[in-house]
């Protein structure tokens, strides 16, 4: 296993994830199944119907290799939940800044390269993710991040991890407010990230 301090900055070149990564890299695995299909086969549709940007970084020494990928779009968190998660979500917010809905920016797809899972990467890209959105330069406000993070140990453990908290309080609880069956195991959880405990410039 390689060494690695702060190596996605050091050893590696931030990039969008076009057509000519895709045709030139060696492959890009994390190890699920979903999201091994989608940087494969989707991540260019996607991209092309505006619903969402994939960057990625690769290796500064060998660029057809890609360490990490994830795709953001743009989100909002509405201001119709429960009382009791409108309460503790928007608990930072001044009342004489009550919207209907907050600015967030959606991680719909993140993933590591197997080779470098168990290491400080995936750390390292979330936090570059969150300094991304908070720079000064950034375009637009962004109060949160935001992720349907697949329902199964590891990932919601990771973005746990990273600071993630579940938006619903329980997989009931969330069903009936997106108005799913109740009797089926919820595949995703809703989890966010406020970017105001970072701070701002």
């Amino acid at each position: 296993m390689p060494e690695l301090d702060n190596f996605l900055l050091n050893k590696c070149s931030f990039r969008l994830l076009d057509h000519e990564i895709l045709e030139t890299c060696n492959g890009f695995t994390c190890g699920h199944k979903d999201l091994d299909s989608f940087f494969e086969t989707d991540v260019l549709n996607f991209s092309s119907q505006l619903m969402g940007k994939t960057h990625c970084f690769t290796l500064e020494d060998n660029p057809t290799f890609i360490v990490a990928a994830f795709t953001i779009s743009n989100d909002s968190i509405k201001n119709d939940l429960p009382n009791s998660r409108k309460k503790k979500l928007l608990k930072n917010i001044p009342r004489g800044k009550i919207h209907r809905t907050y600015p967030a920016v959606l991680i719909g797809r993140l993933g590591v390269h197997k080779k470098y899972q168990g290491t400080t990467v995936a750390k390292e890209l979330m936090d570059f993710i969150k300094a991304w959105f908070i720079e000064p330069n950034n375009k637009t406000g962004c109060r949160f991040l935001v992720v349907d993070s697949y329902n199964e140990p590891k990932p919601i453990g990771y973005y746990t991890r990273n600071g993630f908290e579940m938006i619903f309080g329980s997989e009931e609880q969330e069903k009936e407010y997106l108005k799913l069956d109740p009797d089926k195991k919820l595949k995703t959880r809703l989890m966010q990230f406020d970017l105001i405990v970072l701070g701002t410039n």
